[in-house]
């Protein structure tokens, strides 16, 4: 800096050269240095004319202060000539303060709640470059080290929404063109991507996989059948008329898929979501039959073979034309079980696969969009049974894809109601959904108007909440209660590791509850403290005092809600957020002074 501020001749004779007198390149290459910041350019710039024009907005500093600050952006640049680097500069700077105010007033207004919904109004209209935004969300999550875990939860949580209604805009175009332009893949990858939107999912890299696996069919292929018109033409140009050579392609198919890359449908895991992403497809090598089936007739048209996907019931299947091309008979086909290995079955033979007999009509072709409505079925169905998941994230994901695809089904939308209400939670979308299931079908007007009065009565007990419940250590009736929030603890009978977040002085919970857990089996029964934890397994469990002992080796706990309660790990315990302080403002200081009773010796 002081050779910019010093840009005349240097040295008592003048004799030396100054910065402004460096050519053009060293000059650029000297004020791009890593060493400098934006602050250090804007000086620099002010000095001279010469220096001014150096750091000019649209030239090569800026881009290189832009892209040094955040390389993960330039991706979004095509065309870099005339962009002014300098506005994306403060553009992007400005987008990453209005993040952080997000963020962090998020934890005061959503601490009570058990999802935030409704608060994110906040970012739908946002006055700068939705990647922008995201960015700087994502700068917060790799933030190194393990302070900031509230603004991490936020963050998280934000993110989470903002890519899925961006999904979900892609998802509707998808729907709006052409059968024709509506690739099964890029289908299955909407799906992957809105149900996993903080993974690195795209339809470029699933894409990339696909072709590489198609290119190992056709080095099988080469090898048996040199001249076979899948190997001359390009991907997406191809086509084999003749069933024979047609033939040969899914030989070589079922030898790479099967042999060589060992895929095979999980049998003994059929009811992992994971099976139904594609993503996941490719790299567990598993799945059920309807993601094998995309992936097997994804490859299959590269290579010249039109299959046609079957909404057989129970197993989905691919058919494969025999006879004339468009025929309607269905013993012109050939099904083939992309779970069972590609497997060619004849009409029969997919009737001994479920196991009962079935009429015409579900052996006849279906569109990408029926697929993807059998795909989100399934996720349906598994979000159905995720009851240990206390915020049912898969079914709300997949109820929202199915009414992205089906926005008047009466059924999804009262499901979809029932589920808010049930958690408690967007109580003002739950009476535009019932609105409209209303105008859909008055004769749901019964479940619709109970809905409706209780969901306005939640409301209404809302706005006349004063604030949380603060937990006054000195008050008498807590002097049974032993331990305190952030410690960390292990279960005596079950040997779990967890961290404490909520006392009671005793058990807060209904008379079922007790009799389930056969608290009355304890010594001291349900009159006892007892604690909300935090597990190690990413559940929540509600455990007596004397079950709980001291961990004599803490550690993290990886729970995804730990930053809703906990701003930090010390390395012996959690450092409580200011809304949890705010419930037991006299906890912090007596998790403090056990921490060092405890590991006093030899430990810091």
């Amino acid at each position: 800096m002081a050779a910019a501020q010093g840009a005349g001749p240097a040295g008592p004779g003048g004799g030396g050269t100054g910065l402004t007198d460096l050519p053009g390149e060293l000059l650029e290459l000297i004020l791009c240095c890593d060493v400098l910041g934006a602050a250090d350019i804007g000086r620099v710039s002010c000095t001279c004319r010469r220096l001014r024009e150096a750091c000019q907005p649209r030239g090569k500093v800026w881009r290189e202060r832009f892209r040094l600050r955040w390389p993960s952006l330039l991706k979004y640049y095509s065309h870099t000539d005339g962009v002014s680097w300098l506005e994306e500069y403060k553009a992007r700077h400005n987008a990453g303060l209005e993040a952080q105010r997000i963020v962090a007033s998020f934890s005061k207004r959503f601490f009570s709640e058990h999802v935030p919904c409704d608060g994110f109004s906040d970012i739908e209209t946002l006055g700068c470059p939705s990647h922008f935004f995201e960015d700087e969300l994502m700068c917060i999550l790799n933030m190194e080290g393990r302070k900031g875990l509230t603004w991490k939860y936020y963050a998280k949580k934000i993110l989470y929404f903002l890519r899925q209604q961006n999904i979900l805009k892609n998802l509707k175009e998808y729907l709006q063109r052409p059968t024709e332009r509506q690739s099964f893949l890029e289908g299955a990858v909407l799906i992957d991507q809105y149900c996993n939107p903080l993974s690195d999912i795209c339809l470029k890299s699933v894409q990339a996989q696909v072709d590489d696996i198609a290119d190992k069919v056709r080095k099988v292929l080469r090898a048996k059948n040199p001249r076979h018109p899948s190997l001359a033409s390009k991907a997406g140009e191809v086509c084999v008329p003749e069933v024979e050579l047609q033939r040969q392609v899914l030989d070589a198919m079922n030898c790479v898929l099967y042999e060589q890359l060992k895929y095979k449908g999980n049998e003994l895991d059929y009811y992992n979501s994971l099976n139904s992403y594609i993503h996941q497809v490719l790299i567990r090598r598993t799945g059920i039959p309807i993601s094998l089936s995309v992936l097997y007739l994804t490859i299959a048209r590269q290579l010249g073979v039109k299959l046609e996907p079957v909404n057989f019931p129970s197993h989905f299947l691919l058919r494969w034309c025999q006879g004339k091309e468009g025929s309607t008979d269905i013993f012109d086909y050939t099904y083939i079980d992309a779970f069972g290995k590609g497997k060619q079955l004849t009409v029969k033979e997919c009737e001994y696969l479920i196991g009962h007999h079935v009429t015409e009509e579900f052996y006849g072709v279906v569109t990408s969009k029926e697929v993807l409505q059998r795909m989100v079925g399934n996720l349906l169905n598994l979000g159905k049974r995720e009851s240990t998941d206390q915020s049912y994230q898969l079914l709300r994901d997949s109820l929202d894809l199915y009414l992205a695809m089906y926005p008047d089904n009466v059924q999804h939308l009262m499901l979809q109601a029932r589920l808010y209400f049930h958690l408690g939670i967007w109580p003002e979308k739950v009476l535009d959904i019932l609105q409209h299931i209303q105008a859909l079908d008055p004769s749901q007007h019964g479940a619709v108007g109970y809905l409706v009065q209780h969901t306005l009565e939640h409301i209404e007990r809302r706005k006349e909440e004063v604030g949380p419940e603060v937990k006054q250590r000195s008050d008498e009736k807590h002097k049974e209660v032993c331990f305190s929030i952030g410690l960390i603890m292990k279960h005596k009978r079950y040997g779990y590791n967890c961290v404490i977040y909520g006392w009671d002085p005793a058990c807060m919970m209904g008379h079922e509850w007790i009799r389930n857990m056969n608290v009355h089996s304890l010594p001291h029964g349900p009159h006892q403290p007892f604690y909300n934890v935090l597990v190690e397994d990413g559940s929540c469990r509600y455990a007596a005092q004397e079950n709980l002992e001291y961990n004599s080796e803490p550690r993290e706990i990886p729970h995804p809600d730990i930053g809703r309660y906990f701003s930090e790990f010390t390395g012996l315990h959690y450092l409580a957020n200011t809304e949890l302080e705010i419930r037991y403002p006299e906890d912090l200081e007596l998790t403090r002074a056990t921490v060092q009773k405890i590991y006093s010796s030899g430990k810091e």
